[in-house]
C-alpha cells in the first residue's frame, strides 16, 4: 500500500482516542486525496469527527497526554460545528480537527467513509470515499474563488486514479446540490472521463 508523508503514529493515537470513545471519524484533506489519488507531500493532517458536547470532555481526557488540546476551543468547535486543532507534544506538529455538521451531505460523508489499510499490520483508518473527497475538494475550491490549485490537482488525481470505479450518479447528484456541477464537469473533462 502507498503511504503518504505523514506520521501514522499521530493517526494511530487519534484513531484510538476516537474508537475508544465511539466517536465516528474520518481522515480527510490531502491525506485522503493522496491515498485515493495521486500522492503528494503534505504537512497537514485533517481529521473529521462526529461528536456531541457530552463527549468533548472525554475526548480531551483521552488526548491530553500526547497532544496539547484547548478545552475552550473544543467546546466552541463542537457547539458551533467548526474546527479546532491539537498539537503533538513531542513533534509539535499541528492537526486540524473538524466537527462535522448536521446537514445531509455531512451525514452522507460519514456514512460512506471507507476503511483504508496503510499496511497489513495496521488496523486501518477511516477516510472519505473517493466521491466525497472529490466533492469536498471541489466545494473548497469554489469557496477559495478557484484560487487553490492544490485542491484542483487533488481532485484531478483522485479522478484519474479511481476512474470508472466512481459512482457518477452520486457525484452528479451532490455536485448539483453543492453547486459545483460545472466544476465537476470541467474536472471530469480534464481527467479524461
Amino acid at each position: 500500500m502507498r503511504s503518504p508523508t505523514f506520521s501514522t503514529l499521530y493517526i494511530a493515537c487519534l484513531r484510538k482516542s476516537c474508537e475508544t470513545l465511539s466517536i465516528p471519524y474520518l481522515v480527510g484533506g490531502s491525506v485522503a486525496s493522496s491515498l485515493l489519488g495521486e500522492s503528494r507531500s503534505t504537512q497537514d493532517l485533517d481529521l473529521v469527527i462526529s461528536i456531541s458536547l457530552s463527549k468533548a470532555q472525554q475526548l480531551i481526557g483521552a488526548m491530553e497526554q500526547e497532544f496539547y488540546i484547548s478545552e475552550s476551543a473544543v467546546v466552541e468547535a463542537v457547539t458551533e460545528k467548526r474546527s479546532f486543532n491539537v498539537i503533538h507534544l513531542t513533534s509539535l506538529e499541528k492537526i486540524d480537527i473538524f466537527v462535522i455538521g448536521d446537514d445531509a451531505f455531512s451525514r452522507s460523508k460519514m456514512n460512506r467513509r471507507q476503511l483504508y489499510k496503510i499496511d497489513e499490520s495496521e488496523k486501518g483508518i477511516y477516510i472519505y470515499s473517493p466521491e466525497d473527497i472529490i466533492l469536498q475538494k471541489l466545494y473548497w475550491y469554489l469557496l477559495s474563488a478557484t484560487e487553490s490549485q492544490k485542491q484542483w490537482r487533488d481532485v484531478l488525481g483522485v479522478l484519474k486514479v479511481q476512474g470508472e470505479r466512481l459512482d457518477f450518479n452520486y457525484l452528479n447528484q451532490w455536485a448539483e446540490i453543492l453547486q459545483v456541477q460545472s466544476l465537476l464537469e470541467l474536472a471530469l473533462q480534464q481527467a479524461g472521463l
